[in-house]
């Protein structure tokens, strides 16, 4: 095995934002206290109280979960003053894409190498189905999307149960990934009475069994009421939060970047579940004592008698949940994925508001894992992840055309090619000095000759693609492995499918491969 370093920004679609964070070996203040690769984080103190609470909740969720010893060890250590270097994403269907690996890895390796314990925020509040009910797996040839039918009703995602469609996708998954112990977790974790919180969790605490990761949902009514005093905060002080916000996204704007999330008057940090269909619905504010949730209006004394009475059904806007998630836990360092450090920008005044303190964020490990047989593929054709990423694979299967040329037909290419280019050049001159109207028109059509000679090129390069039908196989199935639809494979393939293929081999890899010795893309070869 060997790895390859590049810069984070050979990946699409990145903020310029996350960029210069991730890129910058200094803090970007104001928006980020730390610097994305340090390690020495100052330990939040926390309530002892609310700390043996929240063990005590831990303790219990795990070992339904199904958690080893190690994981219940850590929560010991986390009971008696421990920090935690936390993570976490949404409950998605059969572990969801590979990220979830990269990110469990990541915080296991930071909290080794500070003496923290590893904790897994499971997101089982969100109510975007889209974003949880699939997961993509490869044949030979093809990317299969496994979709679990839902009718979609703004639940929070992680109490739906997954119903008896799923067994159908557990079939579709086992031939795809084949017999074998993950596909023998996936069948034990998603069976068709769990919920997508309780299946996710459960194959999380099996695959991690060894390094210990403690995993959190905190949608319950005991987490909640604990973490009372951040919900009250965002009802008492919601115009100056807003406040705050706008004047950050201000702020942001001058600097040239552009805000995450958008924030407005009628903003709200908050969702409510209605108490009748179990919605999850955005709380907007009307006035400085109005509030409306869906068709519902309500007055901030009748959001706190809510919080008193049922606090389950507040919960915190995507700014502010780490905000919350920070005052259970006694977090030294987040990891996180580009969005989520990209929201943290704005989270941050919320976090000094609020705690009067702001956590560490730290960028995830990012990889593409490469496989023996696409390895040598990419050697044979002296191709890097970096061109993978620069090109399309019409582009890129013109390359391998082009290369392929026979030695005569390309110094055939290149004589004519030089050749037009001195004469044109030594014409326009002429033409140029003659009469500058003269000179424009001749430029147009020498523009003409120029690309007519591109598509002699372009058409010699199709016909020896033509005549070696392999290159434009390799070229697909270097794509279909390393970067599917022009994406990340890392976003997009599921974890379950690498899990199958490695076995218990992948994760102290991963882990290890987190110390990112390595700030940016690693590729990493299997």
């Amino acid at each position: 095995m060997h790895t390859e370093c590049y810069p984070i920004s050979i990946l699409p679609r990145l903020s310029r934002l996350f960029l210069d964070f991730a890129e910058s070996r200094q803090p970007l203040t104001p928006f980020y206290p730390a610097a994305p690769y340090g390690q020495r984080w100052t330990p939040p103190a926390q309530d002892p109280v609310l700390r043996a609470r929240v063990a005590d909740l831990l303790e219990e969720q795990n070992r339904a979960f199904g958690a080893g010893p190690a994981t219940l060890a850590n929560i010991d250590r986390l009971r008696q003053g421990s920090s935690a270097i936390v993570t976490g994403q949404q409950v998605t269907l059969f572990g969801g894409p590979l990220f979830t690996l990269f990110k469990a890895a990541t915080a296991i390796r930071k909290a080794r190498d500070t003496g923290a314990v590893p904790i897994f925020w499971l997101a089982t509040e969100d109510h975007d189905l889209d974003e949880a009910d699939h997961v993509a797996l490869p044949s030979r040839h093809e990317l299969h999307t496994l979709r679990l039918a839902h009718q979609a009703n703004n639940r929070p995602v992680g109490a739906i149960p997954l119903g008896s469609g799923i067994r159908s996708l557990l079939d579709q998954a086992a031939e795809l990934l084949g017999p074998g112990p993950i596909l023998d977790l996936l069948e034990a974790a998603y069976t068709p009475e769990a919920t997508f919180a309780q299946a996710f969790a459960r194959l999380l605490a099996t695959v991690f069994a060894e390094e210990g990761l403690i995993l959190i949902d905190a949608a319950d009514r005991a987490f909640h009421a604990l973490g009372a005093p951040v919900l009250r905060h965002a009802i008492e002080y919601a115009a100056d939060l807003e406040s705050a916000l706008l004047d950050r996204s201000r702020l942001l704007e001058e600097r040239g970047y552009e805000a995450q999330v958008l924030v407005t008057p009628s903003s709200s940090l908050l969702f409510l579940v209605d108490d009748e269909t179990g919605a999850r619905l955005a709380l907007k504010r009307k006035n400085a004592d109005g509030w409306i949730a869906g068709k519902k209006s309500y007055s901030a004394a009748d959001l706190l008698a809510i919080l008193d009475s049922a606090p389950e059904r507040l919960s915190p806007h995507a700014l502010l949940r780490p905000v919350f998630q920070d005052f259970l836990l006694p977090t030294a360092a987040y990891i996180g994925g580009p969005a989520e450090i990209s929201y943290f920008a704005q989270s941050q005044v919320l976090y000094e508001t609020i705690l009067g303190r702001t956590t560490p964020v730290i960028p995830r490990l990012s990889a593409t894992l490469v496989e023996p047989a696409v390895a040598a593929v990419l050697a044979q054709h002296e191709l890097s992840i970096e061109d993978l990423s620069r090109s399309r694979p019409d582009e890129l299967a013109q390359r391998l055309g082009a290369r392929a040329i026979p030695i005569e037909g390309k110094r055939k290419l290149a004589t004519a090619g030089n050749a037009l280019d001195e004469e044109l050049t030594s014409l326009m001159q002429w033409m140029h000095q003659l009469d500058p109207s003269l000179g424009r028109a001749a430029d147009i059509s020498a523009s003409k000759m120029r690309y007519q000679m591109n598509r002699l090129r372009r058409l010699a390069a199709n016909y020896q693609l033509q005549t070696e039908a392999s290159l434009r196989r390799h070229v697909d199935a270097i794509y279909l492995n390393l970067f599917p639809d022009q994406h990340p494979q890392e976003r997009i393939i599921g974890a379950a499918a690498f899990l199958a293929r490695y076995g218990d081999s992948l994760i102290p890899l991963l882990i290890d491969q987190a110390s990112q010795e390595c700030p940016g893309h690693k590729a990493i070869f299997l």
